[in-house]
C-alpha cells in the first residue's frame, strides 16, 4: 500500500474527480487526498443539466455525486472555487489562483471540457447561453420557463446531443424552438445520416424547426438583448434567447503550460495518456473528458466526452495511481432521453469507419436496435426504447467476430447467440 505520508491531488470537481477520490479511499489509501475544483459547488454529475434537472423533474441537490458530509467523513480535503493556475513538475506542486501551493506525490488531471464559442457578431448579448456548468443550467432552466410562459423563441446553434436535449426541454416548457445545424442531419458526425433523420423527425413532430446545411452568421439585438439571428443563407429568424451547442474543447491549458504531451485538435485533442491513464509524466494522470486514451481494444487514441467515461475513468486512474495494473478498455457508452425516446449507444463508429448499418426491430415505432458494421464486425450499437441489451451489444463489439447481418437484424435470433 502507498505510504500514509503521501499526498494525492485531484484537479477537477466533476464526476471523474469525485469518483477517483472515492476509489482511493475504497482501495485503502490513507494518505492525504485533496480535490480542487474551480466552481463553488461540490462535485456534480453533468447529464442532469440537460436532462432531468433542466426539464424540472429533478431537484438541484440530485446532481451532486456525494453530499457535503461525505467528503469530511472520508477525510477528503475540498478546495472549491479556486482554480489551479500552474503545475511545477520538478517541484511536484500545484499553484492555486490565490498563490497557495500544494505539494503532490501523484496528480490527477480531471479538468473536463469547456463549451466552444460562436465566433460571430452578437455573442456578447445577455440572451446568449452555453450549457456546461451547474450555474448555466440554473440560469437556462429559468430562461426556458419564461420563454414558455411568454411564447418566446429559442434558437439553438448545433444539433448534437446537448442541442437536441435542450430543444426537447424547451418544447416541454412551451417555448418555440429553431435549431440551426451545418450538417444535413442531427448527430451527423456521431451516428451518421442513416439514423440522424430519425431524430430530425422526432423533433419535427414536437414542433421544432430545423435549418440544416446552415450556420449562424450574426445575432442581432437591442439594448443588450437578443432580437433575432441571421444565417449564411440570408434568412433571419426571431429569437429571444440563443444557445450555443457547437461542441466542447478539452481543458488542456494546465497540461500544455507544464509541458505534458497533448493530442492535436484534428485528432480529437486532449492530454495524451496510455492505457493506464498515465501522462508523459509518470506522476501525473488524466481522466474524463480531458484524457485522450490509447484504447487497448480499439487500438486507437480516443477521447470520450460522456458520463460513463468519467464514471469509470476516474476510478481506473485512482487504481493506477496506487500502483495497480490498469488497462482502461471500456467500450464508449452514452445515453440520451428526448420526449418519449430513450436510447443507449455503445461503441465507436463515426461516418467513414463502417460499411453497413443493420436495423433490428420496429423503426417506425422507434423500438429497435441499430448496428454499425465493418467487414461484418460490429463496431457500435444503439438501442432505442429497447432495454437490457447493452451487455450483449458490448460483447459483440469486444468479440471482433464476424456476424451474419441477416441474423443480426432478426429479432427472433438472440443477440448472445451471435457472439
Amino acid at each position: 500500500m502507498v505510504d500514509a505520508d503521501q499526498t494525492f491531488v485531484i484537479v477537477g470537481g466533476g464526476l471523474a474527480g469525485a469518483k477517483a477520490a472515492e476509489t482511493l479511499r475504497a482501495e485503502g489509501f490513507n494518505g492525504r487526498v485533496i480535490l480542487i475544483g474551480d466552481e463553488r459547488d461540490q462535485p456534480y454529475e453533468r447529464p442532469p443539466l440537460s436532462k432531468g434537472y433542466l426539464v424540472g423533474k429533478e431537484e438541484r441537490d440530485s446532481v451532486f455525486v456525494h453530499d457535503a458530509a461525505w467528503y469530511a467523513a472520508h477525510d477528503i480535503e475540498l478546495h472549491l472555487g479556486q482554480p489551479v493556475t500552474a503545475i511545477d513538475r520538478d517541484g511536484r506542486t500545484v499553484r492555486l489562483g490565490d498563490g497557495t501551493t500544494i505539494r503532490y506525490d501523484k496528480l490527477l488531471l480531471a479538468t473536463g471540457a469547456e463549451p466552444r464559442r460562436l465566433d460571430i457578431p452578437g455573442t456578447g448579448l445577455a440572451g446568449v447561453h452555453h450549457l456546461r456548468r451547474l450555474a448555466h443550467a440554473d440560469r437556462l432552466r429559468h430562461v426556458l420557463a419564461a420563454l414558455g410562459r411568454d411564447n418566446g423563441h429559442l434558437v439553438i446553434a448545433g444539433a448534437g446531443w446537448i442541442g437536441l436535449e435542450v430543444a426537447a426541454a424547451a418544447r416541454g416548457y412551451g417555448a418555440e424552438v429553431t435549431v440551426v445545424e451545418p450538417e444535413p442531419t442531427p448527430l451527423h458526425r456521431v451516428i451518421g445520416p442513416e439514423l440522424g433523420q430519425l431524430f430530425a423527425d422526432l423533433h419535427a413532430e414536437h414542433g421544432v424547426r430545423f435549418r440544416f446545411n446552415t450556420r449562424l452568421t450574426e445575432i442581432t439585438g437591442q439594448d443588450g438583448m437578443v432580437l433575432a439571428v441571421r444565417t449564411d443563407n440570408g434568412e433571419e429568424h426571431p429569437a429571444h434567447e440563443v444557445l450555443a451547442a457547437i461542441g466542447a474543447a478539452p481543458r488542456t491549458a494546465l497540461a500544455e503550460t507544464s509541458g505534458l504531451a497533448l493530442v492535436d485538435r484534428a485528432h480529437g485533442g486532449g492530454v495524451a495518456v496510455d492505457a493506464s491513464l498515465r501522462t508523459s509524466d509518470p506522476d501525473i494522470y488524466a481522466a474524463g473528458d480531458v484524457a485522450a486514451v490509447h484504447h487497448p481494444l480499439l487500438d486507437i487514441r480516443l477521447r470520450v466526452e460522456h458520463w460513463a467515461n468519467a464514471l469509470n475513468g476516474g476510478p481506473a486512474a485512482a487504481r493506477a495511481m496506487l500502483g495497480q495494473e490498469v488497462s482502461y478498455d471500456r467500450i464508449p457508452y452514452f445515453f440520451s432521453d428526448q420526449y418519449d425516446l430513450g436510447m443507449e449507444y455503445s461503441g465507436w463508429a463515426p461516418p467513414g469507419t463502417y460499411d453497413q448499418v443493420v436495423l433490428r426491430g420496429d423503426v417506425g415505432k422507434r423500438e429497435f436496435i441499430a448496428f454499425w458494421l465493418k467487414d461484418r464486425m460490429v463496431l457500435a450499437g444503439m438501442n432505442v426504447n429497447v432495454w437490457d441489451v447493452t451487455d450483449d451489444i458490448q460483447k459483440l463489439i469486444r468479440s471482433g467476430a464476424q456476424v451474419d447481418p441477416d441474423a443480426l437484424g432478426d429479432p427472433s435470433v438472440p443477440l448472445d447467440s451471435l457472439v
